[in-house]
């Protein structure tokens, strides 16, 4: 006979779970004391939101699902934050909350919410453990569903009681995603557009790939002679110095690839959805009907025909569809046309422009390019300073980039945490806004309790840039809401017993980032950056003088 408690847990190992992530509540306190027997690494945060967050990122690197706990109430809807991240960013995870006990629901009981209601548009599944007894199916169910299809957040609910009950359950073997491959009508279709194509494009995104099926995607593309761009944030899915590849398709993307993109004859939506950022709002292509054939490969069959109406939908994981097509013959296609992508995309990305101010990112991501190991793990949150990453950064690996889909600020740090403890032999760096990093910067303070030696890059330019950015455009000169008092992050970096240094000059940086490698610490470079760098193609106010005011 085991406690509720006691056969989570159990469950969890069962899973092959090595980390949860979480803020300690009395709703859990029979979890926490199993933790203290188990194999399983707690990692205390210093907020729910930083809590979900590593978890959603543990889920991205390994494709099993994170693991995170919270207390009920407050607890959970702080949690919402990194939910909301894994069902955009279709990742799984499975998020447990604190509940009250099962004789007092329906009676507004202390911090009592009805997670159901409350998650219900957000997650796959939303259910709570009514009895023991149940635990190990429901855990069970609980990993296939976040796994499975399109990825997402599962949340579970556990009654205080139900946790110190006890029960006889045998526990459930570890879960096996279901997967899904294309058939052989539509492997010799997708061979027949492929071939037809003269100018044919893929865009590589979404979830469910592996090392290997990035490994496919190469010789896939060589074949047929394909250019191979990657959708917002997915662009570690090929290496960037591959002579096909054509660029990410995202905020900030190159005119000319959007240019190609609409010229394209075939595109192949490999993994992703094309949602609003990638679509540039919609705007790349026709709905439903896209304007030009369309062979559409997801996980999730609900994803197929949901916006774009495909001349070939292949419900598939990315590796099996590309599996299939190499059994097949290629016919490649224009040799001019995947040549002149991969030109284009140099020419927007090889030479950072000069902009205002004493600190030049584009020196700082030529150095960072040049001297770090093409397995660095880079994360970022959301703000207009990532566009420097998307743009200049050289992505060669799987499993090198962590960055939300869904925009979310304060992303960055907690999943650099993640990245650390999951590999502690890789660099791991951090790059943060000012306003980006105070959303969940107190997460320092986990990195140098757990020796997660991340190097965090905060770049300052005393204002939600983003929002300023869009307020100048919108509204110019009525500037309201944006501007920030911001502290020394280098001093809060040593007061957490890390290493901090500040940057005000581009050639301070080099030496400062090498200190902070060399530190044996966690570290934090607070890089000043004129406000008038608000991006790498115009000045704030050159933002300003085109800004057209509503009337």
């Amino acid at each position: 006979m085991k406690t509720g408690g006691q056969l989570i847990v159990a469950a969890l190992e069962a899973q092959g779970v090595q980390r949860v992530y979480g803020v300690p509540g009395e709703s859990y306190l029979a979890v926490l004391d199993a933790l203290h027997d188990s194999s399983i690494r707690t990692v205390i945060t210093r907020h729910e939101s930083g809590a979900a967050m590593m978890a959603e990122a543990e889920g991205k690197l390994t494709g099993r699902p994170g693991v995170c706990f919270v207390t009920r109430g407050p607890g959970a809807t702080n949690a919402a934050a990194g939910i909301h991240v894994a069902q955009q960013d279709s990742t799984p995870l499975v998020v447990f909350v604190g509940q009250i006990e099962r004789a007092m629901r329906g009676r507004d009981a202390f911090q009592e919410v009805d997670y159901r209601q409350m998650f219900g548009g957000m997650a796959k599944w939303v259910a709570e453990i009514d009895s023991a007894g149940r635990v190990p199916e429901m855990i069970s169910r609980a990993f296939h569903t976040a796994m499975s299809g399109r990825p997402g957040p599962v949340v579970l609910a556990l009654p205080e009681d139900m946790l110190v009950e006890t029960a006889d359950a045998p526990v459930a073997a570890a879960a096996v995603a279901a997967e899904s491959a294309p058939t052989g009508f539509q492997t010799q279709e997708a061979a027949r557009l492929l071939a037809a194509a003269r100018r044919p494009l893929v865009i590589a995104g979404g979830s469910r790939w592996t090392a290997d099926a990035v490994a496919a995607l190469r010789p896939f593309a060589e074949a047929w002679r394909v250019p191979v761009a990657c959708s917002f944030r997915r662009q570690m899915l090929f290496d960037h110095t591959h002579p096909l590849y054509a660029g990410d398709v995202g905020l900030g993307i190159n005119p000319k690839l959007v240019a190609r993109i609409k010229d394209a004859d075939l595109l192949v939506l490999l993994g992703g959805r094309l949602s609003e950022v990638p679509s540039q709002s919609y705007g790349l292509l026709g709905i439903p009907d896209p304007g030009v054939p369309v062979i559409h490969v997801h996980p999730g069959a609900e994803e197929l025909g949901r916006v774009y109406r495909p001349a070939l939908a292949v419900n598939a994981v990315p590796g099996a569809f590309l599996d299939a097509l190499a059994s097949l013959p290629a016919t490649p296609a224009a040799a001019d046309w995947a040549a002149a992508a991969n030109a284009d995309y140099h020419a927007w990305s090889d030479t950072p422009p000069t902009t205002p101010g004493a600190v030049q990112m584009g020196a700082v991501m030529a150095w960072l390019r040049d001297t770090l190991p093409e397995d660095a793990v880079i994360t970022n949150g959301a703000g207009n300073y990532a566009t420097w990453i998307h743009r200049f950064w050289r992505f060669r690996r799987f499993g090198t980039q962590l960055a939300p889909v869904c925009g979310s600020m304060g992303y960055g740090l907690p999943a650099a945490v993640a990245a650390k403890l999951a590999a502690p032999e890789k660099t791991v760096v951090c790059f943060a806004g000012d306003g980006c990093f105070q959303m969940t910067g107190l997460e320092f303070g986990t990195a140098a309790q757990e020796g997660a030696n991340i190097i965090v890059v905060v770049v300052d330019n005393a204002m939600y840039g983003t929002i300023r950015m869009h307020q100048e455009r919108d509204y110019p000169g009525r500037v309201t809401g944006t501007a920030l008092r911001n502290p020394d992050f280098a001093a809060l970096a040593r007061a957490y017993g890390g290493h901090g240094e500040t940057v005000e000059r581009t050639e301070e940086f080099a030496p400062a980032f090498t200190r902070a490698q060399n530190a044996g610490r966690p570290a934090i470079i607070h890089v000043k950056i004129d406000p008038e760098a608000l991006t790498p193609t115009r000045t704030l106010s050159e933002i300003r003088a085109a800004g057209k005011p509503r009337r």
